[in-house]
């Protein structure tokens, strides 16, 4: 069975650097991309960023560009989102996510997800 698991949450200070790890069980983990999300109390879960098979195309939400920077390690199947300049509102659950880079589906729309990693920035 697939899985995806986070590590890398906690808490930090405004200001303040944080990054997250995805490991993944995929076989052919460089044939897919991935994705991060997060999900804040009361609201929907959106999107971050995003980064294709061989890390060479990410793409981020306005949010978070020029703070957030999402990396990947094929040989260790792992992807990275490094947060810096961290703000309170950026608190929040986190999720990787992965998909085949063939799919032709939203933004939303990935084949498996992992179970989330808490980040909350304190100001």
């Amino acid at each position: 069975q697939v899985q995806l698991v986070e590590s890398g949450g906690g808490l930090v200070q405004a200001g303040g650097s944080l990054r997250l790890s995805c490991a993944a069980s995929l076989r052919t983990f460089s044939s897919y991309s991935m994705g991060w999300f997060r999900q804040a109390p009361g609201k929907e879960r959106e999107f971050v960023g995003n980064v294709n098979w061989d890390g060479g195309i990410t793409n981020y939400a306005d949010s978070v560009k020029g703070r957030f920077t999402i990396s990947r390690d094929n040989a260790k199947n792992t992807v990275y989102l490094q947060m810096n300049s961290l703000k309170p509102e950026d608190t929040a659950v986190y999720y990787c996510a992965a998909r085949r880079w063939t799919k032709t589906g939203g933004r939303y729309d990935y084949d498996y997800w992992a179970q989330g990693t808490q980040v909350t920035v304190s100001s």
